[in-house]
């Protein structure tokens, strides 16, 4: 559970950095730009921490899938970007490739030197 929940963090700060990211203009307004290396490292924090119950394949999926995911649906709302088809189906691919990922089975295979 403490893992979903540093996960949970780790996004909303990634999408929060990357909002502030647009905003900052290149670094040149200084409290966004501060915002968005506080965001960042706040965010890969709590990420490793996740690290701790949740396999690295799936927490990355997760934490970079459902940001730009969210961060394109910012970006329409709030900057008015344009929401083509190619941008639903690219979303529909990030959302299928993390349901994959969840629902795959974590084997080790002959091959795996760890295993």
């Amino acid at each position: 559970m403490k893992g979903s929940i540093y996960l949970t963090i780790a996004i909303i700060t990634e999408i929060f950095a990357t909002t502030m990211l647009k905003v900052s203009e290149g670094f040149t307004v200084l409290i966004p730009s501060v915002a968005v290396v506080v965001g960042y490292a706040l965010s890969f924090y709590c990420l490793s921490l996740c690290l701790r119950t949740i396999p690295l394949s799936i927490a990355y999926a997760v934490w970079s899938g459902v940001g730009t995911v969210i961060t394109a649906v910012i970006s329409v709302i709030v900057w008015g970007e344009v929401f083509t088809d190619f941008k639903v189906l690219g979303i529909i691919f990030i959302i299928g490739g993390v349901v994959l990922l969840n629902t795959g089975k974590n084997t080790v295979t002959e091959n795996d030197p760890s295993g």
